[in-house]
This record gives structure tokens, C-alpha cells and sequence, in this order.
């Protein structure tokens, strides 16, 4: 039974690998989320072949759990997925902290026990990170939710108030390391319990709503490293695999973040983005006149169009318009423009969000453009249309040196002959800055819901 056990391990730990390939490119992520979780499934049921396990209440977590996911699942809709990732991060970091508490519990529990030095340092670290992503990711989750103000929360002294309470962490588990059995050590390790989920608030407040994209990759990194020590708390290689894997794309995913905003990770953690934001006007104010135009004057242009770019944000997310946009996107096609998708990589409050409202809608991959890609040909394109996006089309980051965003690479729709921006106002974006883009001489505003809009320009083509 344990060499079948271990083969299984190792075909889960080849699919878990094969899987994460395959997630990086859209036309294969789908299939890489399937063979991942056909790993997971033979993980899980090589798990349960080891002996001496109480089946009936390993059945009902699962029932329980498998409920919960499944109702949240169907009813949680793609805008609130941002903020539904942050919770399972949240509930996979305090997993592996109550994994490693409950080791503890066994060892004080068992006469005579023993811990090798492995197992007590993981002990600790799943507790201490596993208590860190789990309230840090309640943070995430109420900003993101609006359930909190997603604005920085500073005050005097912040970073030495989190450096004090990380010394003395390391105290109580170095105390704690060196005789898990002592008298003291076992009080020293519940206060590491109450200080890690302290630490995983005071980190995360200070973090501004427009970093939320990095936050969440760094989330999921931590509830990776706490899986990770757990699977050596309990000596289970394949939760040590999944757990590093998890740990070190999240770790990479939030290194692309940091770069396609043009910051350090050190300055997202630190320097309180949007503390005074939160007002239009940050940076210099946009001068200039509005220019409106309506979804019949904004059929000409398109219908005459040769080449057509949308770029998506998080107002298409609200309007559910991905479906729609998809529908002008194939009419435009019909007619003889060639069309194309550009996604910044911080596009909504989530990594890849509007990738997958495009393949949720069936968005041709071939069309699916990044920045990089797009922006040395922007300027031979006749129409780029903005579906809800901001900050990652203010031209601000490029031209305004007072900008909070001044650096921050962009996709340059104003460089486009054209450029149609479908807003409900003109309210600055999640970063709170001003956007000039709105005032350029060849942007025009379609104002109202985009779903509507698009809507509008679908009847002009259809009925033409």
C-alpha cells in the first residue's frame, strides 16, 4: 500500500506541474486547471488509503465543505471573484495553522513524545504564516468587498509597531525551538498564535485599494509556504509539493505585478498608495473639454474602422458586458477590421480577472493581445475602445511626473487615432487619480452602463 501511495504521489506532483505550464497561456489554461485538479483528486484519494483514519468525519468535512464551495461557486459572480480568491487564501492559511496547532496539541498530549527539529520548526512557521495569510486575507477580502474603507490605514510608528511584533515572534519560537516541552514554551507558542494573526492585520491595512492585484498574489504565495510547512508538520510529500508550487508561482506572479506597476514590492508593502488619493485631483488636474458622443455618430467611426482594439477593466466586469463586447467584436470582424483584445496585467482587481471574463465569453485566444504587444502598434490603430478601464490607460503615468502613477507602464489608448472610453461618469479609477485621458482631442466619452452601450452599438451594426 505505501508504494502505491507514493506512485500516486508522484503522478499528482507531475500533474500539479503539467497543470501550472499550461495556466500560464490562455489557450491551455483550461485544460492545465483540469489535469491540476486531477491531481488534487488522486492526492486526496491516495491520502485516504493510509490506515487508522476516522472516515466518517474526513466524509462529513467533505460534504460540508464541497457544499459551501459549490453554493459559492454558482452564486458568486466574476465581479466578486477578486475578493472570493482572498477568502480561499484566507481559509487555506488557517487550515495549515490549525494543522500545526493541532500537532502541538498531540505531542503535549502524548507521554514521553518526542518532536525532531524538522517537525517543531515547521510547526511554527505554519502557524506563523498560516496566521498571517489568514487575517491578512480578511483584510483583502473586506477592502476588496467595501465591507472596510480601501483606503491605506498609517499611523506614527506603523513600521516599527510590525518590526516589534515580528522580534517578538522569532523570540517565542526560538524559546519554543529549543524545548517545544517546557513550561514556558507552550504559553510562548499560543501568544505566536494571537501575534501572527495581529501581524497579518497590521500588514495589510496599510496596503491601498489599487495594490490590491499584488496583495492577492502574495496572499496566495503565503498560503502556499504555510501548505508547504504543514505537509512537513505531518511528513505528507505531496502536500510539500503542492504547497512549493503554490508558494513560488504566487511568489513570481507577484515579481510580474510589482513590474507591470512599475514598483518594488517593498514600496507596495510600505508606502501607503493612495493615503491622499481617494480625491480627484492627485497629480496635476486634466484640463480640457469633454467630448460625448453617441452610440449611433460612434457606429460610423467603428463601421469605418480597419483596425479595432477594446481594452477591458473592471466597469466591463460590473456590467457583465464581456458577452456583448464579444458579439460587436465578431460584427467588427464581419465587416473587415481586425480586432484585438489588450489586457493590462493589474486589470481589475485580480491577476488575469479580464482574461477570464474573455474566455468565459469566448474571446478567440489569436485575439487576446498583452500590453507589451500592442502598445509599439498603437498608434497605427484607428479605434481603441476602453470598457471601464482607468488607471491602466491614464496617460498621467507617462506624462505627469506628480502623478502617484507617474512610471507605471500603461497601454497607450491616446496614442490610437481614435479612442472611445465607455464610462458612467467621469470619476477617477481605483487609484483614485485623475485621468487626462478623458480631455485628449481624440478621445470621445460614451457615457453609461457599457453592457448598454455596447448594446446600442450592436443594434446600429445589426441594423445597418
Amino acid at each position: 500500500m505505501e508504494t502505491v501511495i507514493t506512485l500516486a504521489y508522484i503522478a499528482s506532483a507531475v500533474l500539479f506541474i503539467m497543470g501550472l505550464k499550461m495556466l500560464s497561456k490562455p489557450a491551455t489554461a483550461v485544460r492545465g486547471n483540469k489535469i491540476s485538479a486531477l491531481g488534487m483528486l488522486i492526492a486526496v484519494v491516495a491520502t485516504l488509503l493510509y490506515g487508522g483514519m476516522d472516515y466518517k468525519w474526513i466524509f462529513l468535512g467533505m460534504v460540508i465543505g464541497g457544499g459551501i464551495g459549490t453554493v459559492a461557486a454558482i452564486r458568486v459572480p466574476m465581479t466578486s471573484m477578486p475578493e472570493f480568491v482572498a477568502l480561499f487564501n484566507g481559509t487555506g492559511g488557517l487550515a495549515s495553522l490549525l494543522v500545526g496547532w493541532a500537532e502541538y496539541n498531540k505531542f503535549l498530549n502524548t507521554p514521553d513524545g518526542t518532536l525532531e527539529l524538522v517537525p517543531v520548526i515547521a510547526i511554527f512557521l505554519a502557524v506563523l504564516i498560516g496566521g498571517v495569510t489568514f487575517t491578512g486575507s480578511m483584510i483583502a477580502y473586506a477592502k476588496l468587498a467595501e465591507r472596510i474603507d480601501g483606503k491605506p490605514v498609517l499611523y506614527k510608528g506603523q513600521q516599527i509597531v510590525n518590526g516589534v511584533l515580528l522580534v517578538v515572534l522569532l523570540l517565542c519560537g526560538l524559546v519554543y525551538i529549543a524545548d517545544p516541552g517546557a513550561a514556558l514554551a507552550q504559553p510562548l507558542f499560543y501568544l505566536a498564535v494571537l501575534l501572527s494573526l495581529v501581524l497579518g492585520v497590521l500588514v495589510t491595512i496599510p496596503i491601498g485599494g489599487a495594490d490590491m492585484p499584488v496583495v492577492i498574489s502574495l496572499l496566495n504565495s503565503y498560503s502556499g509556504l504555510a501548505a508547504c510547512a504543514a505537509g512537513f508538520v505531518i511528513s505528507n510529500t505531496v502536500l510539500i509539493v503542492a504547497g512549493s508550487l503554490v508558494g513560488a508561482s504566487g511568489i513570481i506572479l507577484t515579481s510580474i505585478m510589482c513590474k507591470a506597476m512599475n514598483r518594488s514590492l517593498t514600496n507596495v508593502l510600505f508606502s501607503g498608495f493612495g493615503a491622499g488619493a481617494g480625491a480627484v485631483g492627485t497629480g496635476k488636474t486634466a484640463t480640457g473639454e469633454v467630448k460625448a458622443i453617441t452610440a449611433e455618430d460612434a457606429y460610423y467611426v467603428l463601421e469605418a474602422a480597419s483596425s479595432v482594439v477594446f481594452v477591458p477593466g473592471y466597469g466591463m466586469a460590473v456590467a457583465q458586458a464581456q458577452h456583448v463586447v464579444r458579439e460587436l467584436g465578431d460584427l467588427l470582424a464581419a465587416n473587415g477590421a481586425e480586432v484585438k483584445y489588450a489586457v493590462h496585467p493589474v486589470a481589475g482587481r485580480m491577476p488575469g480577472h479580464m482574461n477570464v471574463l474573455l474566455a468565459e465569453a469566448n474571446v478567440p485566444y489569436e485575439q487576446l493581445v498583452e500590453m507589451d504587444d500592442i502598445n509599439p502598434i498603437i498608434e497605427s490603430v484607428d479605434v481603441c475602445v476602453v470598457i471601464g478601464a482607468n488607471d491602466v490607460v491614464n496617460p498621467a503615468a507617462r506624462e505627469d511626473e506628480t502623478s502617484p502613477i507617474y512610471g507605471m507602464p500603461i497601454i497607450n489608448v491616446d496614442l490610437a487615432r481614435s479612442c472611445f472610453v465607455l464610462k458612467r461618469s467621469l470619476r477617477s479609477g481605483f487609484a483614485g487619480v485623475e485621468n487626462p485621458l478623458f480631455y485628449k482631442e481624440n478621445t470621445r466619452m460614451l457615457f453609461g452602463d457599457a453592457k448598454a452601450s455596447i448594446t446600442a452599438l450592436v443594434d446600429q451594426f445589426k441594423s445597418a
